[in-house]
């Protein structure tokens, strides 16, 4: 299987957003003729602001971005796994992944479970259940005949979460995030090279790069691709733009029979 990963600097214009997602997505399709497409969280628009971002929301099926995104897949005969955009659901709002088959019909969604609510020692509190309601369900996907698990960026903090989607036969775990810079510059390879040794699945940590917010906040980057073994394998730089790489399961098949953690978990 080939993947492509596409690292976005989204900000609080949905239209131009949108635009640079598709021509990504493009790029990446003539490039390297991927069969799977990752973009990051809050791809299609990420500011500070809860009301414009809900504002940004839509209800699903249906609303810009789900047309765009069922287009695209379609017209490039790819599996587009769309990041996080905002969902709409009566009077709440979730981060939500879609993920949209060849012939364009979607074929998941997951709503992110952890959500990230912290008082900072220096007075600073983020509060996206503020925002957001949480989700419940662990989610995972086919392509082909590989299965794919689905978390968004906070979710990487959890390995039960990991763990479920190995025991739900996950051969790929892929992670939206807007990770920010600050523990992101310590904790996103660390975190995400673990999670793909636990489980010994292919991870793809796509992120959000560079400044948004007006200038107010900063992501880390560093899309990657890390093998079943925690080796990175693929990388972005640090600017917009795409990295892909060639999944090997006889690998995959390799690492588990050498070390087969799945057979041994008592708790």
């Amino acid at each position: 299987m080939r993947v492509s990963l596409v690292q976005m600097n989204s900000q609080d214009d949905k239209a131009e957003n949108l635009k640079t997602a598709a021509r990504l997505i493009e790029d990446a399709v003539r490039s390297d003729n991927p069969d799977l497409v990752i973009l990051p969280e809050y791809f299609a628009f990420l500011g500070d602001n809860p009301a414009e971002m809900h504002a940004s929301g839509e209800e699903f099926p249906g609303g810009e971005v789900y047309t765009l995104l069922s287009g695209l897949a379609k017209q490039h005969g790819i599996t587009l796994h769309a990041g996080s955009i905002v969902e709409k659901e009566g009077n709440n709002f979730y981060n939500a992944t879609l993920v949209f088959g060849p012939d364009g019909q979607q074929i998941a969604r997951y709503r992110k479970i952890h959500l990230f609510d912290v008082d900072t020692p220096n007075g600073i509190s983020y509060r996206e259940s503020d925002s957001v309601a949480r989700g419940e369900e662990v989610v995972t996907y086919a392509v082909g005949d590989r299965t794919v698990g689905c978390a968004i960026c906070y979710d990487i903090r959890f390995p039960e979460l990991f763990r479920a989607l190995r025991d739900k036969g996950a051969d790929i775990i892929v992670l939206p995030a807007a990770f920010t810079l600050m523990t992101g510059k310590d904790h996103w390879e660390v975190l995400a090279r673990a999670r793909a040794i636990e489980t010994q699945t292919y991870f793809m940590a796509v992120g959000q790069i560079g400044t948004h917010a007006a200038g107010r906040k900063a992501c880390w980057g560093h899309s990657m691709v890390i093998d079943p073994w925690g080796h990175v394998v693929a990388q972005c730089s640090d600017r917009v733009g795409i990295t892909s790489a060639s999944l090997d399961f006889d690998h995959t098949a390799t690492v588990r029979a050498n070390v087969p953690v799945a057979q041994h978990h008592v708790l």
